[in-house]
């Protein structure tokens, strides 16, 4: 039976016991559902699947509309999903009463008595029904109010009833359509829906019948195609010329593809679920037989394969409704401007001269991209030019690749002073970029499985590329002052795009990408004719775009051994500068989460030291330490401080503290100190971060074994998360420490709020260091989702420095509330003296560094122990 025909009524027998219909119905449509699961997962298994499930229902809701006794002359419409006939497992029934104009369903009356049974009736079966009761004046008058309905009666169909009512319905609703206001009204609404997802088919838990490149986008196409006329199915719009036999293979290819893993996500989740959420996509990839390999797990091929579909119904969704705006708003024929023998300018949008352009002269489609650039005015391309690159993709063989020509114009485009990003995001786009950079092509749509990284791999390569072009745009200097001034001297920006391109090409082949990055870098230089030492910076920056932020966030940078190390692996000046532009614009790529100001001082701080080693600048601790007092001397005198005020303080310090501290820092301490060098109890002063949001707190206490583990106990029961930690003892037995801190309510602007956290912070935490009661137990804080689904297997790494007299103790693992108050009390408990911390949030991992010291690790037993107790207090919570 096709389910847009109605249903034959059976003649009239006695009710039904609704329990036995109830159970039929449950029992048909488990049925269906279980021999879908266990065949194979095809296309044309979801589209049987779909359509048994609309009969099947359509034959339920029949027989109940005969049962309740519905008046011969009012008719149920099927709409929205349920009246294209797309029913998947768990989606919901939408239907319309629809009523004779003389009906009424008012209180009381039999009419409405005998709906509501009706609609109960459903529900009490197991049909989750959406109904709308109304007469044909109603729905015209609903439609002409609201688009929503108008496209929900679109695509309504008789199930069952009176035909010459439905007749007259059809009639009616079909005479409102105005298919310019409904065009304009559905794209807004489109663009909406997009911007909702963050206009990209490659979240990382995308819906896949809301999200860019899913259903919707498709169903929106075939919406305002039907309201212009122009055709209900694709074959239909092929015949109107609107798409070519080519586009239909592809539409109905990608079309089966998201419904076969929309129906298979009902199926696993047992309810109606479109996202793709983390904790089912491994459950639905091995629904479809994938397994995990030593490379790649399950979730990861069906993800991939969900990505290439999404952008091909991106990339076609784009031209049909082009196409189709033309058609309704007759703008086919809008003025053209030529811009050369083979491009022209309509209204701003770059078109072909001719339809098979790329076809016979191939060179053409990058210059696509180069005049897209050099043209001003332009705006995008227009649909022709869209569909000429959709249907030349086979012509970008590897002749293309190799061709001397496209190769020239390839590095044109890299080297365009203006328009860069939005070309690239085109040439991804439009699948150029992947069938030109092969390389390129194995990443698109590959997921990154780590806790920081939250766009896909060829995004997040575009996203640092957008970052890396900001740089060189005065617009921009605002976003990243330094690095813009950086930029402003650098001669090749097209270099830095380059490595950009390639940092992270080789992510999935299971090996050291940054290594197998470099070689591929090294090729595209030597293919593209670039000179052996912009080749060698390229091959740095890719193989060490690592480097810098883990020197930065892990490593002591007051040792000047940190620092001449750096420096050694650098060599000059322009790799610094290029590595530390990459290493910014590569951070701020990953996700909106993981730059904050912190991470963009530590890498500052490491560039500035860096430069004065590798300008000849011996490391002469005495004469920087000695700038550094001048400098916060300066400070003191600026807040009205008296001479000397600072000396009594800064007697009892060791030179590190200077080392480790910046002349604010210094003199911040000295002011709030110098009535306190002796106290009998816990200092704590609080003040606005000066780097970025949250706090910074200094603790001056008497020391004693328990004290740093006690402060992290209330930082962790405050809710506070320690972004840093500067530890300190003094010659008089004082510790003098300072935290960066940060609380998911505090606002840096609100001046009110900041001020009653300083006070809150300054009493109870002097209380809570002041305390001899029990330590409490770590809170055991609950992980995301996120975490559940990508855990990071915790690790920690105990290693000596060249005289093992300090050590470093590297931590990884899930982040989480009571981490750091876990790890300080394992710490505690055997003694271990803790110089300096650093705590570094990757999205929602953590890598902390901690330089460390004390009798218990000078015995190999001992390490072992406190090596296995970390790992209990890393262990993900159950």
């Amino acid at each position: 039976m096709n389910p847009r025909d109605p249903v034959a009524l059976p003649p009239p027998t006695p009710p039904l016991d609704l329990p036995a219909l109830r159970a039929r119905f449950r029992e048909g449509k488990r049925a269906l559902i279980d021999h879908f699961m266990q065949a194979r997962a095809t296309a044309p298994a979801a589209t049987r699947l779909i359509k048994a499930l609309t009969r099947h229902v359509d034959a339920t809701l029949a027989e109940l509309w005969q049962q309740c006794g519905l008046p011969a002359n009012a008719a149920l419409l099927a709409v929205g999903g349920y009246g294209r006939g797309e029913l998947l497992p768990h989606s919901d029934v939408d239907v319309l009463l629809l009523l004779p104009d003389d009906a009424s369903v008012l209180t009381g009356s039999p009419l409405k008595d005998t709906v509501e049974s009706f609609i109960t009736a459903c529900w009490d079966i197991g049909l989750e029904i959406g109904s709308s009761v109304r007469n044909v004046a109603e729905c015209v008058l609903e439609a002409r109010a609201d688009q929503t309905v108008q496209t929900s009666l679109l695509e309504s169909r008789l199930v069952c009833g009176a035909r010459k009512l439905n007749t007259q319905f059809q009639r009616e609703t079909a005479a409102l359509m105005d298919p310019k206001a409904f065009l304009r009204a559905k794209t807004l609404e489109m663009h909406q829906r997009h911007t909702k997802f963050d206009n990209t088919p490659y979240a990382l838990e995308p819906n896949c019948k809301e999200s860019p490149g899913g259903l919707r986008d498709l169903q929106v196409v075939m919406w305002v195609a039907r309201a212009a006329g122009l055709g209900r199915s694709w074959a239909e719009l092929a015949a109107n010329g609107l798409i070519t036999p080519f586009e239909v293979k592809q539409l109905q290819r990608n079309e089966g593809l998201l419904k076969l893993i929309r129906a298979r996500l009902h199926a696993v989740a047992g309810r109606r679920e479109d996202r793709l959420v983390f904790d089912l996509q491994t459950a639905v990839a091995e629904s479809f037989g994938y397994t995990s390999s030593k490379v790649q797990r399950s979730s990861e091929v069906l993800m991939h394969r969900y990505y290439w579909a999404a952008k091909a119904v991106t990339q076609l969704n784009q031209i049909l409704m082009l196409n189709i705006e033309e058609r309704i708003n007759g703008s086919e024929a809008a003025p053209m401007r030529q811009i050369n023998a083979r491009f022209l300018d309509r209204a701003g949008m770059l078109e072909v001269a001719e339809d098979n352009l790329y076809l016979e002269n191939p060179h053409a489609i990058l210059e696509t991209f180069l005049v897209f650039q050099q043209t001003p005015g332009i705006k995008g391309l227009s649909a022709r030019t869209l569909r000429a690159l959709y249907n030349a993709r086979e012509v970008m063989d590897s002749s293309f690749r190799h061709d001397p020509m496209n190769r020239e114009l390839f590095m044109d485009i890299l080297r365009q002073p203006t328009g860069t990003t939005h070309a690239f995001r085109l040439l991804n786009q439009t699948s150029v970029l992947g069938r030109y950079l092969w390389v390129f092509r194995r990443i698109v749509g590959r997921m990154q499985h780590d806790l920081f990284h939250v766009y896909t791999v060829d995004q997040h390569i575009l996203m640092v590329l957008r970052n890396m072009r900001r740089f060189f745009i005065p617009e921009h200097a605002h976003e990243y002052p330094f690095c813009s001034q950086l930029a402003s001297e650098w001669d090749k920006p097209w270099l830095l795009y380059v490595a950009a391109l390639f940092h992270d090409v080789a992510k999935g082949r299971g090996g050291d990408h940054s290594l197998l990055g470099t070689v591929e870098v090294r090729r595209f230089c030597r293919d593209h004719g670039i000179g052996k030492e912009d080749t060698a910076l390229a091959e740095f920056l890719v193989k060490h775009h690592l480097t810098m932020s883990h020197t930065a966030q892990k490593e002591d940078l007051s040792d000047a051994d940190v620092i001449r190390a750096f420096a050694d692996k650098v060599g000059d000046v322009r790799r610094l500068t290029a590595l530390y532009l990459l290493t910014v614009a590569d951070i701020r790529g990953t996700s909106p989460k993981v730059w904050n100001a912190w991470k963009a001082k530590l890498l500052e701080d490491l560039y500035r030291s860096t430069l004065r080693a590798l300008g000849g600048a011996k490391p002469n601790l005495d004469a920087d330490l000695e700038a550094r007092k001048q400098e916060a001397r300066q400070i003191l005198a600026l807040h009205s401080a008296l001479p000397g005020t600072e000396v009594p303080l800064w007697k009892t310090l060791e030179l590190s503290y200077f080392a480790r501290h910046d002349a604010s820092e210094i003199a911040w301490h000295a002011r709030a100190l110098w009535r306190h060098l002796d106290p009998p109890q816990a200092v704590v002063c609080a003040r606005p971060s000066p780097i970025g949001d949250g706090l910074q707190v200094l603790v001056h206490a008497p020391d004693r074994p328990d004290l740093f583990v006690r402060i992290c106990g209330y930082f962790d029961g405050a809710g506070f998360s320690i972004q840093d930690a500067k530890v300190h003892t003094s010659r008089t037995g004082f510790a003098l420490d300072t935290f960066q801190v940060v609380h998911p309510q505090f606002e840096a602007n609100d001046q009110s709020g900041y001020r009653d956290l300083i006070s809150l912070v300054e009493t109870q935490l002097a209380q809570a260091m002041d305390s001899d009661a029990p330590l409490p137990e770590p809170s055991r804080g609950r992980v995301s989702r996120r975490v559940k689904s990508f855990p990071v297997t915790p690790r920690v790494s105990l290693q000596p420095d060249e005289r093992a007299q300090r050590w470093l103790l590297s931590v990884s693992t899930s982040d989480r509330s009571g981490l750091l108050y876990g790890i300080a009390r394992v710490l505690a408990r055997h003694g271990i003296n803790l110089q300096l911390a650093k705590v570094s949030t990757l999205g929602e991992r953590v890598e902390d560094t901690f330089l460390v010291n004390g009798p218990a690790l000078q015995q190999t037993r001992a390490q072992l122990q406190i090596e296995s107790e970390l790992l209990d207090a890393l262990a993900p919570v159950r």
